[in-house]
């Protein structure tokens, strides 16, 4: 095993028998990699704790302009179906 102090190093087969010892590791906050031929090839990381979102968090902080939704003719021409040709002879 190679110790860097703030990432832990092993080879596959020493992370195979000291599995439970490496995410002991992890767990603590410490960086662990598992190395193949000497070159580190993966990493072990904790899994992250799902945020719940709440509710109404964002309630003030954005902003809708009053014509969001109005209809804007040019912009729907440019997803209306069309033959190839024609959208080409306008450019």
């Amino acid at each position: 095993m190679k110790h860097n102090p703030n990432i832990t190093t092993v080879n596959m087969h020493e992370a195979k028998s000291s599995l439970s010892r490496l995410v002991q590791l992890v767990l603590d906050g410490k960086r662990v990699q598992i190395a193949k031929h000497g070159k580190p090839v993966v990493e072990l990381r904790p899994v992250e704790k799902e945020v719940m979102r709440e509710p109404g968090s964002m309630k003030n902080l954005i902003w809708v302009s009053e014509d969001f939704d109005a209809y804007d003719a040019e912009i729907s021409e440019l997803f209306e179906d069309k033959p190839e040709n024609e959208i080409n002879s306008k450019n």
